[in-house]
């Protein structure tokens, strides 16, 4: 049986059995998982009043290494633009907790996770998810850590739409609530991205039916494919003429059909590094979870945030074309009809739905000066 290759787990990183196969996780599908292991990481010191807790949501290919360098990789965590000692998400004065996604391929359990009652990776027979298994998930963690409630929850793109969900059904945990760069309802646009990226999976013939942790190598092609195509939905038509514009990858044109254009072979580079850090089948179920996703079907959803008082910021960027401002002014309006207390900030930026990662000063300050309120109030 193959080994996938994963991206080794950093040395801050911890894990921790939270579900066990006599009292197992309970989805929202009715379906049950365990044991379930998390990959978590903490930063920071815990308040002795527990008043000073942070979460962090991460995005679709993200893990549990948000802040710091792993001395083992060199690798920065993922966020470590915005948490840290005096940064956004300050360390020096909250406690930071990421965890990486049950369903993911980072630790945590998930498809290419061994099913204890066969011996062999769950391959297609792990559960479908919900986000809001993500949520059930993530309050465990916490009681695990003795945290009972949170100064805020952060999360950009996929982990927007968690700490969203997060709002909507335990609003009494969270003081804050911040989503970045998400949406509350994927758009036919958004699924259909999604779903070329998933059938370039499935219909590699190294896919296997899901088999492939058993039989070969996965189905690279697929998988680099689907990077690929995710990643141009990621960056800015701006962004990418700035960094590439129509420049040849060599001094002159090569001709023909091999990786000939600057951007191509930024494109072909995105896609080959992808394949050692994460698995096929957790982009099948996590991109899944997202196409789901509508948590104002509920119409008592945004006014239980209201009755908790919990406060919202929502961010968006103006060249971010994957979600787009108005997924983000949709959210800021069911919650505004509900009678939430929310603001919203649209940032400038060049380089699209990935500017939730990069340093851009005033959506640091924004997310700072916001989290700071609590120490106003």
């Amino acid at each position: 049986m193959r080994t996938l290759t994963r991206t080794p787990v950093p040395e801050g990183t911890q894990l921790v059995e939270l579900f066990t196969a006599q009292a197992p996780l309970q989805l929202a599908g009715g379906a049950t998982l365990g044991p379930v292991q998390v990959a978590y990481e903490t930063y920071g010191t815990l308040a002795e009043d527990g008043s000073n807790a942070i979460f962090i949501c991460h995005a679709l290919t993200g893990d549990a290494h948000a802040s710091g360098v792993d001395p083992q990789t060199g690798r920065a965590g993922w966020w470590d633009t915005l948490i840290g000692p005096g940064k956004a998400i300050d360390t020096d004065r909250f406690f930071v907790i990421c965890p990486n996604l049950v369903g993911g391929c980072q630790g945590s359990t998930g498809p290419s996770s061994v099913d204890p009652t066969t011996g062999v990776p769950y391959g297609m027979t792990f559960p479908l998810l919900q986000m809001s298994d993500f949520v059930t998930v993530h309050r465990a963690l916490l009681d695990h850590l003795g945290v009972r409630r949170l100064r805020a929850a952060v999360g950009g793109s996929l982990g927007g739409m968690q700490v969203l969900q997060w709002a909507t059904d335990f609003p009494e945990q969270l003081d804050q609530a911040v989503v970045i760069a998400a949406s509350s309802r994927l758009t036919a646009q958004n699924i259909a991205f999604s779903a070329v990226a998933r059938q370039a999976i499935l219909r590699d013939p190294q896919f296997a039916d899901g088999h492939y942790l058993e039989h070969s190598d996965g189905p690279r092609t697929g998988m680099a494919i689907a990077r690929m195509m995710a990643h141009i939905t990621y960056l800015s038509e701006q962004g990418l003429a700035e960094k590439f514009g129509r420049r040849f990858q060599a001094e002159e044109s090569i001709g023909g059909f091999g990786v000939d254009f600057a951007v191509e072979s930024y494109l072909d580079h995105q896609g080959s590094v992808f394949l050692d850090r994460f698995d096929a089948l957790s982009y099948l179920y996590l991109t899944r979870v997202m196409d789901y996703f509508d948590p104002f079907a509920d119409a008592a959803a945004a006014e239980r945030i209201a009755a908790a008082g919990t406060r919202c910021l929502v961010i968006s960027f103006d060249s971010d074309w994957r979600f787009d401002t108005s997924h983000s002014r949709r959210i800021v309006r069911a919650l505004l009809d509900g009678g939430v207390d929310v603001s919203f900030r649209e940032i400038n930026s060049p380089w699209g739905h990935d500017s939730f990662l990069l340093t851009i000063p005033d959506y640091h300050r924004t997310v700072a000066a916001f989290l700071s309120q609590a120490d106003a109030a």
